[in-house]
């Protein structure tokens, strides 16, 4: 009886664990059983293989472009690419203020910027930029009307580009080739600042001038002349120009191109420079035996002159000082 109900007892099942079959060797006929883990799991798809190695390729290609503009100190390689990134990101903002062949002359000047001086200093000739082309963009229609405004609705050819640059690229030029060495490399940065300090105040002044100067005289007479003229200046837009200058050079120290000290001479080297500028175009500008005198080649000696000054400044006022 006992038997019977043993017999008669239902057996459960055990449930079989899942086995793969790894072979050893080509032409082995042993066999090792391996339990797997997830009955469920699928091997990779090729499609999701090449996505995970595309995404890879991405971000190691993000991160390489990130540490070549980060490099320190700047190399050709980093001031190019990262020229070019920025030149089309900023593309719609450059069009405004240049003409192609500027942008091309411009590119140029970014990356000779960016190798010598780094980002900060590609930031400060941006702010340049952008003030100087919101300043000549102010009541264009009235400028034109009176025909003194900028030619190509203010749109600087590459004329204008190096002629407002010639002084910082020089300066640029002396720091990559380490001219004097460390003692002399910040001068060199701070003639940098100072010559577009000089020419953003020299721009503003003349635009804003143009646009609200009430009366403007003639700086070798001071008689009355019409706006535009030559050498002429104004109340109005003497001080728009000098505030631009205190702008651009607290930038120049906020970023750390220069200190608080220099950014003080770099204003009145901007001021000094600017007077000489209105000189130059009152007493020899279009007159006869100076028509090669242009707005450009007047421009290299404004700049210049500012970008000497505050060298000159720097060394036989702010030491002297100092001591």
């Amino acid at each position: 009886m006992a038997l019977s109900s043993l017999l008669l007892m239902p057996i459960k099942p055990s449930p079989i664990p899942s086995f793969q079959f790894q072979h050893s060797s080509l032409f082995s006929s042993r066999k090792t059983l391996t339990p797997n883990p997830n009955p469920n799991h699928r091997p990779a798809t090729p499609l999701k293989m090449s996505t995970t190695v595309r995404a890879l390729n991405l971000q190691t290609l993000l991160s390489d472009a990130v540490n070549l503009i980060q490099s320190s100190p700047p190399t050709w390689h980093s001031a190019i690419f990262s020229n070019f990134v920025i030149f089309v990101l900023g593309s719609p903002i450059l069009v405004t203020g240049l003409s192609l062949s500027g942008i091309a002359a411009a590119f140029l000047l970014g990356t000779l910027t960016w190798r010598a001086f780094g980002s900060s200093g590609f930031l400060l000739v941006a702010t340049y930029f952008v003030l100087g082309t919101a300043a000549t963009k102010v009541k264009m229609a009235q400028k034109e009307a009176q025909g003194v405004a900028e030619k190509r609705k203010g749109r600087r050819g590459p004329g204008s580009v190096v002629g407002s640059s010639t002084a910082g690229c020089i300066c640029a030029f002396l720091s990559i080739f380490g001219v004097g060495g460390v003692a002399y490399s910040r001068l060199w940065q701070l003639g940098f600042v100072a010559s577009f300090c000089t020419k953003l105040s020299d721009t503003v002044s003349s635009e804003i001038g143009k646009a609200y100067g009430k009366t403007t005289y003639l700086v070798t007479t001071f008689k009355a002349v019409p706006r535009g003229t030559e050498g002429a200046v104004s109340v109005e837009g003497t001080f728009a120009g000098l505030l631009a200058s205190i702008l651009l050079a607290f930038v120049s120290c906020l970023i750390g191109e220069i200190n608080a000290p220099e950014a003080v001479i770099c204003v009145i080297a901007s001021q000094i420079a600017n007077l000489g500028e209105s000189i130059i175009g009152a007493a020899l500008q279009e007159k006869e035996g100076f028509r090669w005198l242009n707005n450009d080649t007047v421009n290299v000696i404004n700049i210049s002159m500012g970008s000497i000054l505050a060298v000159l400044m720097q060394q036989f006022v702010l030491q002297n000082w100092r001591m």
